[in-house]
């Protein structure tokens, strides 16, 4: 009987999966510890856990038919520790498996930084650029800390322009939205437009915080 020379088709092992992955995470900006963010791993604990979780749900399941249109993005704010960031990366997670780029902007740690070298005209260019032309930008915890114009110039220089272009933005942020809108209309009143649709605004109530329960 004749033998068999034939090798057998290569099969790709879940390591390699698993370090593409990785890889996927690394240029989003989205850590090892925050790819734990997923929808099943959220616990929905009340009926605000419950709004944020079917609201980023209902984004995903939607986003196709979105994407291209003026109200094409999320806003999840309100209550500190209400699920925000956990369920904004949950979409992220989502996005990077169906191969739509997303970049991670943890909006303190990222400001602080550009105004850090914003006399490097290349590096602010390079930098700014990053966050104003990618297919999706998540922006988390939105002018969280003292704010001043410098953050104000920067951040309305990225949402105006994704904006004009239509790309989406995923928002975390723990201010009401007309908190928001006093920091800066022209940056509130943006980002409430382009979110109209997929706005959840949690009660600021210490029972809304999942930490404290």
């Amino acid at each position: 009987m004749p033998q068999d020379n034939r090798q057998p088709l290569a099969i790709s092992c879940d390591c390699r999966k698993i370090e593409k992955l990785k890889n996927e995470w690394k240029y989003s900006g989205i850590n090892v510890e925050q790819s734990k963010y997923t929808f099943s791993s959220f616990e929905v604990w009340n009926e605000a856990s419950s709004r944020i979780k079917d609201t980023a749900a209902a984004y995903c399941t939607e986003f196709d038919e979105i994407k291209d249109k003026r109200r094409n993005s999320l806003l999840l704010c309100g209550q500190v520790g209400s699920g925000k960031t956990h369920c904004s990366i949950a979409v992220a997670l989502n996005f990077l498996k169906q191969r739509i780029k997303v970049v991670y902007m943890p909006y303190r740690d990222v400001i602080t930084k550009i105004k850090q070298n914003m006399i490097d005209q290349e590096y602010y260019a390079c930098t700014i650029s990053k966050y104003k032309t990618c297919e999706v930008l998540l922006i988390d915890d939105l002018f969280k800390g003292k704010i001043n114009e410098s953050d104000i110039n920067i951040m309305f220089e990225i949402i105006n322009y994704r904006y004009l272009n239509m790309l989406p933005v995923i928002v975390s942020c723990e201010f009401t939205i007309d908190r928001l809108l006093s920091f800066d209309e022209g940056v509130g009143s943006r980002v409430y437009e382009m979110s109209k649709d997929y706005i959840v605004e949690i009660e600021k109530d210490i029972q809304n915080n999942y930490r404290l329960r």
